[in-house]
């Protein structure tokens, strides 16, 4: 199981891109999670269709991602949640309210941020967190 949070080793450079990445989207994940997680199983409302437990699932996925990808703690675990959140959100932004790629319209809906997010999910799951993280200080590098 250690092995799973087992940093690449990689250049400095590299490691210097994936931790600017992971400052920066983790802080607009955190962002994006503070209000679901002041409610996190009625962020929806009152008249959501989706159970509060998944709202929690998602409140947390976003807030605690966020903080995870900060610090590169679990990277791989917060990335497949992370992941899985952004993947309902397409869908539902795509599939169910038949959003556009890109907004039309200031205040209209897309799924292009959340399709972005995606892509940086799957970067921390292949590429990992890089040399400036907590996983590596906590489990080491592979070779």
């Amino acid at each position: 199981m250690k092995e799973l949070f087992k940093p690449t080793r990689l250049p400095m450079s590299t490691s210097t891109g994936l931790f600017l990445v992971r400052l920066i989207a983790g802080l607009a994940f955190m962002y994006h999670g503070y209000g679901k997680i002041q409610n996190p199983m009625g962020w929806m409302g009152p008249d959501a269709t989706i159970p509060g437990v998944f709202q929690l699932l998602a409140a947390l996925a976003e807030f605690g991602g966020g903080l995870a990808w900060i610090v590169g703690f679990l990277t791989p675990l917060a990335s497949l949640g992370i992941a899985i959140t952004m993947g309902v959100a397409i869908y539902f932004h795509a599939a169910i309210l038949g959003d556009p790629f890109v907004a039309s319209a200031a205040g209209s809906g897309s799924y292009e941020p959340a399709l972005l997010y995606l892509s940086i999910a799957f970067l921390f799951l292949f590429a990992g967190p890089g040399k400036f993280s907590l996983d590596r200080l906590i489990f080491g590098e592979k070779n």
